[in-house]
């Protein structure tokens, strides 16, 4: 293992200091959350009955207080796929908790929205702050601090940023993350892009697609490309807070049973210490280890909104330039799909996550020290998980990767640099995921196409009138415009385009999808069109630069004397205007894009 490459450490450094008066209020108010934590003496008797009555085989346990009471808060439903093996986890871990003295209970539930089945319609304009209302119905299943540790169910997209932003408000107690797993690998990721296209270009018929799509969402577990949901999973192994190379192994088998006991077994030995609570676990290091491995693999732009978000919530503040600048060091040790051909069971099978943990240690690229949830620390995510013959669960060494078309170590990384890169100009700052995108493709400059929604941009694909070179401007898609909702519908469209051997390039404030790659992409651009963002004066014709090898982003077009075009009227349905108060108070996509974190001050 080398000594802490110089960029980590200066970043390091200067997230510390310029994090250091909020996360000292943070740990100040987590010591005093610990040491006001009610013993069952002060408690009223009737609360006690309260939340014990429903307690069964385990109520007697509780009432003399013979271990710790482990709080599950699951985002269980049977309609997302990958939450769907959640249905039986709380009487699972419950026996798990009573092997070692210790009970459990549902502290309560959180929402669990598919972003694949809202994707393109408008349900997705909710997405963004169910992650903000995640966050809250987990402190609202936290508050009966009836709990010495927490066992946090959730795995997609807002779903895992949401529980953790809200457990870390209780973070003087442990907490660990508790995957199901990715479903079987399903048709091949390239035949399911090829068919989409087709599908876009006209040349084959619905039918055709639905059974291509449900060749490759087949079964419960998580979807197997690299989007949100499984860079969710890298993020809690950069952090500690799995148990060891807990991301990616299949639901229902022994080996995941083993690692899903370990985690209850392991939550019931944390419970009443302060060294490895949550607040403690999720320090400035784990953040930075966090985005160097977004990096390293190519994940998903969401979380360059989500990491800044939960640093938030723990007191540290981190932004773009720190990603930046994290990025130029950190080579591109992986590629999958959207960015490779493979999906992420081929990516375990290569070595996963304990070859990515590894490499970078050893390069000094990660550290070490951080806490974990894990008795022996980050080193032992550098592992993979496996039974012996007696069915114990252990780790092995990792070896060499067994793929290198998807897997690479640092000597002959896929990309010198990291999977991302800022961009910035007259036309605001935004993120660009450059490990999706063929590098021959990372600069287009070219006229303008400008759009206020995404229908019409696919509407006008379809009128075929847009078979030329543009930079397609879809404005008015932020967090106070719509909720900025994942724009991954005009993927298939652009693609099309951008084969027919067209520049194209996409300049947004608004998201794309974790599953989205091909056509370079400027996106979450800060400030957004409604908040005076620069997007709001383009025309169309206006000549666009967006450039990822120089990190620009610009216009050549004299905008100085033109007015901002009218934000459109916000739309009502599917509970939309039930979210109008978030819009309202949220904050821009660099800090995070929360209402609930700018409302609390954070």
């Amino acid at each position: 293992m080398n000594r802490l490459n110089d960029t980590v450490h200066r970043v390091t450094r200067r997230i510390v200091e310029r994090s250091r008066p909020g996360r000292g209020a943070y740990l100040e108010l987590m010591e005093r959350e610990a040491d006001r934590a009610p013993e069952h003496a002060d408690v009223a008797c009737s609360n006690l009955a309260h939340a014990f009555a429903g307690a069964q085989q385990d109520q007697e346990a509780m009432k003399n207080r013979r271990g710790p009471n482990i709080g599950i808060v699951t985002a269980y439903n049977d309609m997302l796929s990958a939450h769907q093996p959640y249905g039986r986890y709380p009487d699972r871990l419950k026996i798990y908790a009573r092997e070692v003295g210790a009970t459990a209970q549902v502290a309560g539930g959180a929402p669990a929205m598919c972003d694949g089945v809202t994707q393109g319609e408008d349900g997705m304009e909710l997405s963004l702050f169910s992650r903000d209302t995640i966050a809250m119905a987990t402190s609202v299943a936290l508050s009966h601090q009836m709990y010495q540790g927490v066992a946090c169910l959730g795995i997609c997209d807002k779903i895992v940023p949401g529980l953790l932003i809200g457990a870390l408000r209780f973070g003087h107690l442990p907490a660990v993350f508790v995957p199901s797993g990715p479903m079987p690998s399903g048709i091949s990721n390239k035949e399911k892009q090829e068919t989409r296209q087709k599908y876009a270009a006209g040349e084959i018929d619905r039918d055709a697609l639905l059974e291509s799509e449900l060749g490759s969402y087949h079964s419960p577990g998580t979807c197997t490309f690299y989007g949100t949901a499984n860079s969710n999973q890298m993020l809690m192994e950069m952090m500690g807070l799995h148990i060891p190379g807990a991301a990616f192994v299949t639901p229902g088998s022994k080996l995941r049973q083993a690692l899903d006991r370990a985690a209850v077994h392991r939550l019931a030995q944390l419970s009443g210490t302060r060294e490895r609570a949550l607040a403690r676990v999720v320090d400035e290091k784990a953040i930075v280890n966090a985005v160097v491995g977004l990096l390293a693999t190519g994940g998903s732009t969401n979380h360059a909104i989500h990491l800044p978000a939960i640093a938030r919530a723990a007191g540290v503040a981190i932004d773009w330039d720190d990603m930046a600048e994290l990025s130029g060091v950190v080579p591109l040790l992986a590629r999958v799909y959207p960015n490779g051909s493979g999906d992420v069971n081929q990516f375990h099978r290569a070595g996963g996550m304990g070859f990515v943990i590894g490499e970078l240690l050893d390069a000094g690229l990660a550290h070490p020290d951080i806490a974990t949830v894990w008795e022996s620390g980050f080193a032992a995510y550098a592992g993979m998980p496996a039974l012996d013959d007696g069915q114990s669960l252990g780790w092995e060494e990792t070896g060499p990767s067994k793929d290198e078309a998807m897997l690479r170590s640092l000597d002959g990384p896929f990309q010198p640099d990291g999977g991302m890169r800022l961009l910035k100009g007259n036309l605001g700052r935004a993120c660009f995921k450059s490990s999706a995108v063929e590098r021959e493709r990372w600069s287009v400059e070219a006229p303008a196409r400008v759009f206020d929604n995404q229908s019409d941009l696919i509407a006008a694909f379809k009128a075929d009138s847009l078979n030329r070179d543009f930079v397609a401007v879809v404005r008015f898609q932020g967090p106070s415009a719509n909720g900025m909702p994942e724009l991954h519908a005009l993927t298939p469209s652009l693609a099309v385009l951008q084969e027919r051997g067209h520049k194209i390039a996409l300049v947004t404030d608004g998201r794309m999808s974790g599953a989205s790659g091909k056509v370079p992409a400027a996106i979450h651009c800060t400030p957004e069109a409604k908040r005076g963002g620069a997007l709001a004066l383009l025309r169309d014709g206006d000549v666009i630069k967006v450039c990822a090898n120089t990190g620009e982003l610009s216009t050549k077009a004299d905008l100085s004397q033109r007015q901002p075009a009218p934000t459109p009227e916000p739309s009502l349905g599917v509970g939309r205007e039930l979210f109008r108060m978030m819009q309202s108070h949220v904050d821009d996509a660099e800090k995070g894009a929360s209402a609930m974190l700018a409302s609390a001050g954070l």
